[in-house]
């Protein structure tokens, strides 16, 4: 029987979990230090396995790309499969006058099996009101259910959240808009842009042994693959493009331009999806540091091995080979970014967010820029980190916004900035 104390700290560690707080219990004495960093070599993305050097765009998507995604398969995320057969669309609630009639508002579960007793996502979607056309979407998970997002009271509550905080529906439902200021809904919808939402955890509940009831588990048969052929990204990043998948069937949607986005951890989760699913228009990694946008060669703020002590579960057991000789390990976050090349690409920071390592965020941008260039496209800029609320670059962008480790308002300006001027 457990005791209250143990109750607690699994509906502690559950919040922490679900909130995108980074874990800092796992690493001790991480270094803040520049001067300490050392020196590290990366691994070119320019350079194929036989030792060739990639001089043009075809050489890139004809041979090393395809490399260069093996490789992180093989070493981090393991497989990526394509659609589940049976995936069916079940349209839940519409409501026309959403966000003040500004928007109309979508809820769909997309059944990830035949019928209607297997795994779903619920999706959230709110595109402008009274267009004439489709509209370009930014589409990626949120962390606690879809009524976090917004106090809007259609919102339906997410069960699958609850039943993450083991917390029975009819005791205590989260709070809607927990996390409204992460996700200005109106804002977007003003500057002509959709949003499209939905609760990561839908896929696999966030915790070492969220595969055995997670997607891993029970769509192992139909995807033909065992659990341990992929890892939780894997399977977070493989549902973006299930989403993406009922976007690009929605006549309001222009499927062509959806851009994924996630912050922290799903902002890892976002890249992985953009580099393996190139129907993404765009992708942006906010704040996604150690496994996300951040050089894991560089010893700052968190760490390889910190992190899969952490967070076991969210890469291939291979991974863990690096934790104490990363100078072994064949790939690094530069060569994630320039999977997304030559569509625009947007990396960010905060000032205050140490952990993440925002200089190791802008040179994983930074390094990403040479497999940009193959395409004629122009990267940041510069060799410079921006000032505080700066935002540099072209085809890849980057800023470091005043303040925590969290997504705002002024994050979200210059991705609508960037969106409309590369994507819309």
């Amino acid at each position: 029987m457990p005791t209250s104390t143990h109750v607690y700290l699994r509906f502690f560690i559950a919040m922490v979990l679900s909130s995108g707080a980074i874990s800092v219990f796992a690493q001790k004495n991480p270094n803040y230090t520049e001067s300490a960093v050392g020196t590290y070599q990366l691994p070119s993305p320019l350079i194929t396995n036989q030792h060739k050097k990639v001089r043009t765009s075809s050489d890139w998507n004809g041979h090393r790309r395809n490399e260069v995604l093996q490789l992180f398969k093989e070493n981090m995320y393991g497989q990526f499969p394509g659609p589940s057969a049976d995936m069916h669309f079940v349209m839940q609630k519409i409501d026309s006058a959403a966000v003040g009639g500004l928007a109309i508002s979508k809820q769909v579960r997309i059944y990830l099996t035949a019928g209607e007793k297997g795994p779903y996502i619920d999706l959230l979607l709110y595109v402008p009101a009274n267009t004439t056309h489709p509209v370009p979407v930014f589409a990626g998970w949120n962390f606690k259910g879809n009524q976090s997002v917004s106090t809007d009271e259609n919102i339906l509550v997410s069960q699958t959240y609850l039943d993450f905080l083991k917390i029975k529906k009819d005791t205590l439902a989260p709070a809607r808009g927990d996390q409204e200021k992460c996700w200005p809904i109106k804002t977007i919808i003003e500057h002509g842009y959709g949003v499209a939402t939905a609760y990561y955890g839908d896929l696999e509940p966030d915790y070492p042994d969220g595969w055995q009831t997670g997607i891993r588990s029970t769509l192992a048969k139909s995807l033909q693959l065992k659990s341990t052929d992929w890892c939780a990204m894997g399977a977070w990043a493989w549902g973006l493009s299930r989403i993406l998948d009922y976007l690009q069937t929605d006549k309001a949607v222009d499927a062509a331009r959806v851009m994924v986005i996630g912050h922290s951890r799903l902002g890892k989760i976002a890249l992985w999806a953009a580099a393996n699913d190139t129907r993404f228009a765009a992708v942006v990694s906010n704040d996604s540091g150690e496994g996300g946008a951040a050089l894991s060669h560089r010893n700052y703020g968190q760490n390889l091995k910190g992190m899969i002590t952490s967070f076991p579960h969210w890469y291939i057991s291979t991974y863990k080979d690096y934790a104490d000789d990363i100078n072994a390990l064949p790939i690094d976050q530069h060569m994630l970014l320039a999977l997304a090349a030559p569509r625009p690409l947007y990396v960010a920071s905060a000032t205050n967010d140490r952990w993440a390592d925002p200089y190791g965020e802008f040179l994983g941008a930074k390094n990403a820029e040479p497999v940009y260039a193959l395409f004629g496209k122009k990267g940041l800029g510069t060799d410079e980190m921006p000032a505080p609320d700066t935002s540099v670059g072209n085809t890849i962008r980057y800023h470091i916004r005043t303040g925590d480790h969290d997504i705002l308002l002024f994050d979200w300006m210059q991705y609508i900035k960037f969106a409309d001027e590369l994507v819309k």
